[in-house]
């Protein structure tokens, strides 16, 4: 079992007719990485708290369509966060959001994750708005000490972040907790720092998205990897960091404890299906039999 943790929210996106219109798409980091994980065929449980609002409603019904375990969903009258994101002509993506007095920022800590929970993701808003942030990351430092393999991707959103240099400490404060650290090239300017006082902090890998360019990996034992990205027609890059969270966990979480990791082959994966993502409107991870490997 692989755990994602964080908010389930709605994108409205832009789209081009009629002009100015949004539409209302699931997303959020870890609800994007949760559906991702059901498509590719994971045995993957969902941890938030949803609002019981009609977007609530949806946000499940899309994870249920996916195979993911709700049994630690909770749920609260509160609203769903609302994001918009702007679209630049490459199609990346800037966000505002709407998140005062939303459900999930009213998480609280699970008593225990499933037997044979194997892994956990963590990230994004679910990390930088209280009171819930604090619970996240309870959970984070529990399960660490249990032995399950954690990611932490902390896709940075500065509009959330009311006080940087305080995020910044508590960000370093989280990696003696992680398995995996995965960021953007933003979000590794953003927090400033370096790949290798990351490693030495504690993960044992460090996994960068570097868009066009493709993902590169560093291990602690010192060693790099690259892989190119798969050269799409790219709708937008909504939920394209998320599915690259989706498949480094799904090929990660199978490997057995002191076993080498095939990382050329992990990022090639990773790269593919967050190509496949980039050529649809909104978060669209794709899924198992869509991938050549």
């Amino acid at each position: 079992m692989i755990v994602v943790g964080g908010e389930a929210l709605i994108d409205l996106v832009p789209v081009a007719q009629p002009p100015g219109a949004l539409v209302p798409r699931p997303g959020g980091g870890p609800y994007n990485t949760a559906l991702a994980l059901g498509r590719l065929g994971a045995e993957a449980a969902f941890c938030s708290r949803v609002s019981t609002d009609g977007f609530g409603e949806d946000l499940l019904a899309g994870l249920r369509a996916a195979g993911v375990d709700l049994s630690l969903v909770q749920r609260g009258p509160e609203p769903t966060t609302l994001a918009v994101p702007s679209l630049a002509p490459d199609g990346s993506a800037a966000y505002g959001f709407y998140v005062e007095g939303t459900a999930d920022r009213l998480f609280t800590l699970p008593a225990e994750l499933p037997a044979g929970t194997r892994a956990l993701a963590l990230g994004t808003c679910s990390l930088a708005l209280e009171p819930g942030a604090s619970a996240y990351e309870a959970l984070l430092r529990r399960e660490s000490g249990r032995g399950v393999l954690t990611l932490l991707d902390p896709n940075i959103r500065p509009a959330l972040i009311a006080d940087p240099a305080a995020y910044r400490a508590r960000f370093l404060g989280w990696l003696p907790y992680v398995s995996v650290l995965k960021l953007s090239e933003e979000d590794a300017r953003w927090l400033g720092g370096s790949v290798s006082d990351w490693l030495a902090a504690g993960p044992s890998a460090v996994v960068l998205t570097r868009g066009a360019r493709g993902l590169a990996a560093w291990t602690r034992e010192g060693a790099r990897y690259e892989v190119a990205a798969r050269p799409v027609a790219v709708a937008d890059t909504i939920g394209a960091g998320d599915t690259v969270n989706a498949a480094l966990l799904h090929r990660l979480s199978g490997i057995a404890a002191g076993a080498p990791v095939d990382w050329p082959g992990v990022l090639a994966y990773a790269a593919q299906a967050a190509a496949l993502t980039c050529t649809r409107a909104g978060a669209e991870p794709p899924y198992a039999a869509e991938l050549s490997g």
